[in-house]
């Protein structure tokens, strides 16, 4: 490849002893063989006392029913079970001389321990088996930050439809950032493995709700087994088999009716092509090896096209002629269809496979776990309504390959070796083809001007990257004894970068004909990067009966592939080399690294409250395109080029991000069945990515990435939940929440430098553009299960900041106004019945219910989405073939309209 990775590829040898410094390092942690990414396994811990004198029990067998886990009670009658799944079990104590007792419905969470105590009775002359049925605490007294936790069954009974809409439902999420924190600083875990695209940093692959046994949240100072995240942590724990051969099939249709049919063309007909969708899962033993093989299969097509619509008045081919003064002589060269085109679509299949193999007493088995997703979107941009067929496609493809060995050392130690292949694949473009003759020459996009739609013309640019890491770890949980449990681990993660974008040339020098660019050229970047990743920590769970601890320390080590541009006021100097660059320009990235504390309390105030207390430190590295972007460091004096290539060059030296949280909470138990949590949190943000500007040629503004961003983060929440039961269960939490920092955006900087006149670089904190001051989300779930469910979910926020101008002239301080209020309801119903043995279910689920018009973005000089003060000011006419009302109509500035679904399952 070019320059930096040609260089980088070179250094093996010393790769290879930064490896052994790097291991080195993490041995002073200690003998590291725990996850990584997290847990995915709960304990059951409690005592056995003779329920007529209350002396504890020795050796009474406790057993999980149906699986070959348990323990016995030692000579204080304590016991523990580790390394169980989350789910539902039941739990057997049994003695000679007493009555057996079972206790149903007991809940296992992941990193959780639940408290499970027993009172036998002794039965001389008949054995008699008692059941109970457990019902989970509302107080979760080993919780020492704020985490929630929703389960498979949870998300069935409410309109839910995607994992994301699950997590923003959780206080402290506003659109997918938590506690005020940028998108990327969030980790997504399947299973326990690392779902992050390490180019962008956000998630590339998310389950599907039907295959979600647990999904668990961490928004607050979450513990050092958890890394390579500032804000938060979502763990999405997916179904396995059980003892017996099980599935479910559902499909359901719909389409989105409004009034507002002047913003949304082409909706409000009944039409099964513009939303579907179709999933099952399958589980069970395989038959005639039942003691050998078990499996999961799921899978879902779901097709979802929007509620905004463009129409192809105009092919991208067309070219049309406004120059004249006189309407009259205007030149409309459309040979479009006519038809409406949907221009925010989405189109996602997701399938998963796990196997999990039997193979010997000692060990939980063999699990080989397989995910592929592949997804298919567009992005409304507003230019292109009238020429759909311009604008960009986008494509992305995650495949997730899992390979895991649980050894059980003893009742009191088991070990975790996992292995995994996690490939993401990105595409944007136009025609797939660079090629393709459709592709037509810039110029076409200028046909029109002022506030009018494109009337031709096509994107030229092509954007493709492939991430591929793989990973190795080891896990090791050890519960010395009732009071200590001991998580240490080691993970190693190797990345491979493949990266392309250029720029579709049409000119005369092409003679009209679609081309490609020289190979490191400013218009044509490619780089192959090979980065890799250490981490190790050591944690010890405290568990008295006065008192929990969470206490451990964690190390990040990062090795950047690549070289840097020692003085980026040089950059004129390469226009006259070739890589590799001299040493004298070029410098090599160093190693990053960190050592994080993190401790967690728990105080039992009474048998029905507790108080949190928990602080952390929290290292991240910057996505990886950030790091290598521009590699050939080509700034081209004239021309206007996306934001991410042409004037900003990468910085392989990257310090890593920081940040140091602090949280307090509450938790009481109001009732039985009614709970009260209060959670007070802050957070100190550093090293976030900036740029800095240089000029080149005493011309051109350019920008290198740096660490140059802050924030701060302070709040609290407030949050009721009644549990299931008796027919009803809800939820209600509420935010206060103020996110300030002198950047939203790491490209800030060179945006206000690219302004007329320039704006000057905050110095002081301003409202970040998520900071939602208040929010609100409530849930209320009713029915009987298996009969009859009826669900609402409820969201009411303040509106989110806006920089206040005229004419594209900030008239006030950045983000200094808000937007209005946010208000949406989505309801769900469905209807049980049995059909010869088998349930059959009916359901209806309606998206915003009052087809509520949220503003989530407006115009700066009214701060509303339906007016802007352009079309009142005296100016000339557009030189297109719409009005100005027609241009200024921005269906992308409200939120979707209300679309219902209608469909069917069958559980078999």
């Amino acid at each position: 490849m070019y320059g930096l990775i040609n260089r980088s590829l070179l250094q093996d040898l010393k790769i290879i002893e930064k490896l052994k410094i790097a291991l080195s390092i993490a041995a002073i942690i200690g003998l590291m063989t725990v996850n990584i990414y997290g847990g995915t396994t709960g304990k059951i811990a409690g005592k056995v006392i003779d329920a007529s004198n209350g002396e504890p029990l020795v050796g009474v067998n406790i057993v999980l029913l149906g699986t070959t886990m348990g323990a016995a009670t030692d000579v204080n009658g304590e016991y523990y079970i580790i390394n169980i799944p989350p789910g539902t079990y039941q739990v057997r104590a049994s003695l000679i001389g007493y009555s057996p007792v079972t206790i149903q419905d007991v809940r296992v969470s992941v990193d959780q321990t639940t408290k499970i105590d027993f009172k036998l009775t002794t039965e001389a002359i008949e054995i008699k088996d008692v059941v109970v049925t457990a019902q989970k605490p509302i107080v979760q007294k080993d919780l020492t930050s704020t985490e929630a936790k929703v389960s498979g069954d949870q998300i069935s009974m409410l309109p839910l439809e995607d994992i994301q809409s699950v997590v923003n439902l959780q206080a402290g999420v506003v659109d997918g950032h938590f506690r005020g924190g940028r998108t990327g600083e969030v980790k997504y875990l399947i299973d326990g493995v690392s779902v992050n695209d390490a180019f962008s940093g956000s998630s590339a692959l998310d389950a599907e709700v039907n295959s979600i046994q647990e999904l668990q949240v961490l928004t607050g100072t979450f513990n050092a087994e958890y890394g390579e995240a500032l804000s938060g942590v979502v763990n999405q724990i997916t179904k396995i088999a059980g003892n017996k051969l099980e599935g479910e099939i559902s499909a359901y249709s719909g389409d989105y009716f409004t009034n507002r049919t002047w913003l949304y063309p082409n909706i409000n007909k009944i039409s099964p092509k513009d939303v579907y969708n179709f999933q099952g899962n399958l589980s069970g033993p395989v038959p005639g090896l039942e003691n050998l093989l078990k499996f999961f299969i799921s899978g879902r097509y779901v097709y979802d096209s929007g509620a905004i619509y463009g129409r192809r008045m105009f092919n991208p081919s067309d070219s049309s002629n406004f120059s004249a003064n006189d309407p009259k002589d205007w030149y409309i060269g459309a040979t479009g269809d006519n038809k409406y085109i949907p221009m925010n679509y989405n189109r996602r299949f997701t399938l998963q496979g796990k196997i999990s193999i039997n193979i010997g007493d000692k060990g939980r088995g063999l699990v080989f776990n397989t995910l592929y997703q592949d997804q298919q979107y567009k992005i409304y941009d507003h230019r292109f309504k009238l020429n759909p067929d311009g604008d960009y496609n986008y494509f992305q493809k995650s495949f997730l390959g899992s390979i895991s060995y649980t050894y059980v050392m003893s009742n009191s130690a088991f070990l975790d070796l996992v292995g995994s292949s996690f490939t993401t694949k990105y595409n944007q473009y136009v025609y797939e083809n660079p090629l393709d003759p459709r592709y037509v020459k810039p110029e076409r996009m200028r046909d029109v001007s002022g506030n009018a739609f494109l009337t031709g013309g096509t994107e030229n640019w092509h954007f493709h990257h492939t991430t591929t890491t793989y990973t190795a770890k080891a896990d090791l949980t050890w519960q010395i004894n009732n009071i200590h449990q001991i998580k240490t681990g080691f993970e190693y993660k190797f990345n491979t970068i493949d990266y392309q974008d250029f720029q579709v040339v049409i000119d005369a020098t092409t003679n009209y004909k679609p081309a490609l660019p020289s190979p490191g050229s400013f218009n044509f970047n490619q780089y192959t990067a090979h980065p890799y990743q250490l981490a190790g920590y050591i944690q010890d769970k405290i568990e008295l009966d006065y008192l929990v601890v969470n206490l451990g320390v964690r190390l990040d080590y990062f090795e950047p592939d690549g070289f840097y541009l020692k003085n980026p006021d040089n950059i004129a100097v390469l226009d006259q080399l070739q890589p590799p660059f001299p040493d004298s320009l070029m410098a090599k990235a160093k190693a990053k690294y960190q050592i994080s504390p993190r401790i967690g309390l728990s105080y039992p105030i009474s048998e029905k409250g507790a108080v949190h207390i928990s602080y952390g430190h929290f290292f991240q590295i910057p996505p990886f395109e950030y790091l290598y972007r521009n590699p050939n460091f080509r700034i081209p004096l004239t021309g206007d080029f996306p934001a991410n290539i042409g004037n900003t060059i990468g910085n392989t030296d990257l310090d890593a991000q920081q940040t140091v949280m602090y949280e307090i909470g509450l938790q009481q138990e109001l009732t039985t069945n009614l709970g009260l949590t209060v959670t007070g949190y802050y957070k100190d943000i550093r090293n976030l990515l900036g740029t800095e500007i240089h000029i080149k040629n005493e011309f051109r503004k350019f920008s290198k990435l740096v660490n140059r961003d802050y924030g701060s983060v302070k709040g609290f929440t407030i949050s009721f939940e009644k549990r299931f039961s008796d027919g009803i269960g809800a939820t209600l939490d509420y935010t206060f929440q103020v996110a300030k920092g002198n950047a939203s955006d790491p490209n800030d900087a060179f945006n206000k430098a690219q302004a007329n006149p320039p704006i000057e670089v905050n110095k002081q904190l301003v409202p970040l553009d998520w900071d939602r001051r208040h929010s609100l989300n409530f849930t209320l779930t009713a029915g009987k299960p298996g009969n009859f469910i009826a669900s609402v979910i409820g969201k009411l926020g303040s509106g989110l900041p806006y920089t206040p101008s005229i004419q594209n002239q900030r008239t006030g301080l950045e983000n200094s106004e808000n937007r209005p209020a946010y208000f949406n309801v989505d309801l769900y119903l469905t209807k049980y019945f049995d059909f010869f043995g088998k349930q059959i279910s009916v359901f209806a689920k309606v998206y915003n219910l009052f087809d509520t018009a949220n503003e989530i973005n407006v115009f700066g000089d009214t701060g509303r989405a339906g007016y802007t003060l352009e079309l009142t000011r005296a100016q000339e006419a557009p030189r297109g073939v719409n009005t100005l009302q027609e241009y200024f109509t921005r269906p992308d500035f409200y939120s979707s309209p209300r679309q219902i679904i209608i469909g069917a399952s069958f559980g078999f």
